[in-house]
């Protein structure tokens, strides 16, 4: 029998090379990560990032002429959960939201000018983008509601917007904007489009990088609240035709959830790999562990279940996009996304729990994660939208049955 491309023996290799690369070069790096500035451990991942380009393993997901291995959506899903083990894998092969989703939306949709300008030094890891669709004024599970507007005025668009949660802003060289430039649509999908805006354009201010749960971040670790205001650039930053922008947004939604889907089964399996490492070694009393308590032994086996089962569900998912695309998958996409996120968020309680009090300090990635992924249940929809959206949907197949 043939292996699948998701079993070939160049696939193993290289989830060999990265899973070794992760645990020897990156989880000893995580201590100085967790309790110093960012920037002072910046220059030691760049070179860390040199590293992975000489062993020809960077930015996997793109194809070979962008400088990447040219993996399918579905090969490097296994890549992004062996990433996923530690918070600085993604970023040090060159694959860290929003980057990616900024990558993937222009190597499909942007002109041969915008791929040269943006997307190149994008790969090769010489600049960082920013996606900035989310406002503090309306629920951003509605990405069609939206009072950021671009008028066009000439050849330009001027740009006049309040955004937040502009993901990676600080230091990066540009963001994608989602603004309204077709107010008048009849279909509300139709009304934004998404427009590339240099960080240096007058008019672009990072107001501040708002704190999440007391963490205020920096680099592309930061979530930022940005004002445009009387912003120019040309017509010709547009990515896709006027009014194109949520349809855009839908398609670089797709993957993007199977990457945050297989971050966070790397993340649970590295979680599930310290709780059992610690229940182990833990002595309650003489010759008594953690292991030995059967409520323990429960959250052992429900974990191993859950991350099983979850895998093979954003796999399978995967592969139906690589195979008939975003839209034919939505109800698959949908039920990921809620169900992953919740298996995470159990997996994460039940490890910090049996670490007790070292599970909440910071000489552990626990407690990091637990604040940071939290957010997992919100961001790319939360949990009651999508949970609504699919069974909607699959009410409405049944009620077509039944005529």
């Amino acid at each position: 029998m043939e292996a699948s491309p998701e079993t070939s023996p160049r696939l193993e290799a290289i989830l060999e090379q990265v899973r070794r690369f992760v645990q020897e070069e990156l989880i000893p790096l995580e201590h100085a990560f967790l309790n110093r500035p960012f920037r002072e451990l910046l220059p030691t991942l760049q070179a860390k990032r040199q590293q992975v380009k000489e062993m020809g393993l960077w930015a996997p997901h793109l194809p070979a002429e962008y400088g990447g291995l040219g993996l399918t959506l579905s090969q490097f899903a296994r890549v992004s959960e062996e990433l996923g083990r530690t918070p600085l894998g993604h970023y040090v092969f060159n694959c860290q939201a929003p980057d990616i989703g900024n990558m993937e939306l222009l190597l499909e949709h942007g002109t041969p000018e915008q791929q040269e300008r943006w997307l190149r030094p994008l790969a090769r890891g010489e600049i960082r983008s920013c996606f900035s669709m989310t406002e503090p004024e309306h629920a951003g599970s509605n990405p069609t509601w939206l009072s950021t507007t671009a008028v066009k005025d000439g050849d330009d668009y001027v740009i006049n917007g309040h955004k937040w949660y502009t993901t990676s802003a600080d230091g990066a060289a540009f963001a994608i904007v989602m603004a309204v430039t077709n107010p008048e649509a009849g279909n509300r999908h139709q009304r934004a489009s998404q427009i590339i805006v240099p960080t240096d354009t007058p008019g672009f201010q990072l107001v501040r990088n708002i704190s999440v749960m007391g963490h205020t971040g920096e680099d592309f670790f930061s979530h930022a609240e940005v004002i445009y205001e009387n912003v120019r650039v040309p017509q010709s930053n547009r990515i896709g035709a006027e009014g194109e922008g949520f349809a855009l947004a839908q398609q670089r939604l797709g993957p993007g959830r199977i990457h945050h889907c297989m971050r966070w089964i790397g993340i649970c399996e590295r979680a599930f790999d310290m709780m059992c490492r610690y229940a182990v070694k833990r002595e309650l009393a003489p010759g008594r562990t953690l292991a030995d308590q059967e409520v323990i032994q429960m959250w052992v086996a429900e974990s191993r279940a859950e991350i099983n089962a979850a895998r093979l569900m954003v796999l399978e998912t995967a592969r139906k996009i690589d195979a008939r695309g975003s839209y034919a998958a939505r109800d698959d996409i949908s039920l990921i996304k809620f169900h992953v996120a919740n298996v995470l968020q159990r997996v994460l309680d039940r490890s910090l729990q049996v670490h007790g009090g070292l599970g909440m300090t910071d000489d552990t990635p626990l407690a990091y994660w637990y604040s940071h992924e939290r957010a997992a249940r919100i961001y790319d929809g939360p949990d009651e939208v999508h949970k609504w959206s699919v069974a909607r949907r699959i009410l409405g197949r049944y009620r077509q049955m039944s005529l």
